[in-house]
């Protein structure tokens, strides 16, 4: 196996930088053995030869970022590096931003967005922006308009989503670390389906644009997918903090987290465990096991355990919340274009949520939200007895690109489906914890099945202690997908 951050066999040519992490790039940057330019044609070689079989790239930003690297690549500790955005949650200023949809062909930002500044000065390029499902509300990234994204390790299988574009675009070497966005587990879905490193801050941990702060009841977060740890944790260090007037800010963290890579988390207490709605696959029980396993032999206890929630209530209460959001976002491009919205504007899946979330009253939701937040606050008792919560991502391997699909006989089988395939993942996003897909376990098709860990509120410190200690035990970074030999 290839070792972690090193350019192996496989590469087009010796300036194919696609085997090594933010980190390392960033390095040959500083000390002048590569440009900055290079990184970025050497980037766009390999998006411009892989996507026609992916589609992770939905918007190419080329001759801005050839321009930003030919400047002078500043202090930031990314100075350099190609970096890919989402098409959805952060606007890059002057660029088209579709959130996946038809509906939204015509909007350009003029700004950008407070999240993609903060990349800029940590010295990031961005190349261009990654595919997403519609309005990213399901679990795959197969929106109507642009076509489905191709998870590398098997292009008839999903990357996940919502944020599977830029999970597919890492685990192909496109870019070494590229944004998400998860509402209900869209980076760690995809980083599980595509074996690459994905972490869901802690609410609020880094900024919101301010136009979109509460449409979903504060359960989006934004962060990156990774080849490596430490390039998540440095960039979470570059990133994070409040912008003046936010409503919600998050624990500050005790030391730079770029600091816990590498510190010996000592013995944790790790539950393990989850009860729910739908039978795991052999695959996904095998590498919970495999990961119980691997946490014992570097001296964790693993304990049977797990919070007393009842998943199908949170499911329905999260749908309350999930299809509100998808209504306020609707009738806001709706009032933005001062234009009435037809089903032929959207998805048909995306036109049943929105008219079933039209549909939800001012008390029920403020009674969803009331019951959710009692929901976390019992999550929080559990974690005074344990440092983390270890669960599948998924109830299985990356399924077949179409198994989202709506179907015309039942307008919500793809959310039913949705919660049956990541019932674990939207946890997380209504109590607001951080939480964390490993890529430790890859089954027999060669696919990857993630491990999900969940801390406690504002502790991604021992995330990235487990995380780094996990991945030089089993480094993960040398795989290769088939579909970019």
């Amino acid at each position: 196996m290839m070792a972690p951050h090193s350019v192996g066999p496989g590469c087009a040519a010796p300036d194919d930088f696609s085997g090594m992490d933010a980190t390392a790039q960033a390095a040959l940057v500083r000390r002048r053995q590569v440009s900055a330019t290079e990184l970025v044609e050497a980037a766009i070689r390999r998006i411009d030869r892989l996507n026609p079989s992916i589609n992770a790239v939905v918007t190419p930003m080329y001759d801005e970022a050839l321009q930003r690297a030919a400047a002078a690549p500043g202090p930031g500790p990314f100075a350099g590096v190609p970096f890919l955005v989402k098409d959805s949650a952060s606007a890059c200023a002057g660029v088209r931003m579709a959130s996946g949809s038809r509906l939204l062909l015509g909007h350009v930002p003029v700004n950008d967005s407070v999240l993609v500044e903060r990349y800029r000065h940590a010295g990031l390029i961005v190349l261009g922006k990654t595919n997403c499902s519609e309005f990213g509300l399901l679990p795959t990234t197969e929106p109507k308009f642009f076509g489905a994204t191709r998870n590398p390790w098997n292009l008839a299988r999903t990357p996940g989503g919502s944020s599977g574009g830029s999970a597919a675009a890492v685990a192909a070497g496109m870019v070494p670390l590229a944004h998400g966005s998860d509402g209900g587990g869209s980076i760690r879905i995809p980083a599980a389906c595509c074996g690459v490193f994905g972490l869901k801050p802690s609410r609020a941990r880094n900024p919101a644009p301010p136009d979109r702060m509460d449409v979903h009841a504060r359960l989006v977060a934004e962060h990156v997918l990774t080849r490596s740890v430490r390039d998540s944790a440095a960039l979470l260090d570059a990133t994070q903090g409040a912008e003046p007037g936010d409503p919600w800010s998050s624990p500050p963290r005790l030391r730079p987290f770029r600091e816990e890579v590498g510190t010996d988390p000592g013995p944790l207490r790790i539950a393990v465990g989850m009860k729910t709605t739908a039978p795991l696959h052999a695959d996904c029980v095998d590498a919970l096991s495999d990961a119980v396993s691997l946490c014992e032999e570097l001296g964790h206890r693993v304990i049977d355990a797990q919070p007393a929630i009842d998943a199908e209530r949170a499911a329905r209460l999260f749908t309350t919340l999930w299809a509100a959001g998808c209504a306020a976002t609707l009738d806001n491009i709706a009032r933005s274009a001062n234009a009435p919205l037809s089903a032929a504007d959207t998805e048909a899946f995306t036109w049943t949520l929105y008219g079933a979330g039209r549909r939800i009253g001012a008390s029920e939701y403020q009674l969803a939200l009331a019951d959710l937040q009692a929901m976390a606050r019992e999550v929080a008792r559990f974690f005074a007895d344990y440092d983390l919560w270890l669960t599948p991502v998924t109830s299985e391997p990356p399924p077949r690109l179409g198994a989202f699909d709506a179907d015309p006989g039942d307008p919500f089988a793809p959310l039913r489906k949705a919660w049956a395939y990541a019932p674990m993942a939207a946890l997380c996003n209504i109590t607001g914890q951080p939480a964390m897909s490993v890529p430790l376990y890859w089954n027999r098709e060669g696919l990857p099945v993630g491990s999900h860990f969940t801390g406690r509120l504002g502790d991604e410190a021992t995330l990235f202690r487990l995380a780094s200690q996990l991945e030089k035990s089993r480094p993960w970074a040398g795989r290769q997908p088939p579909a970019i030999a």
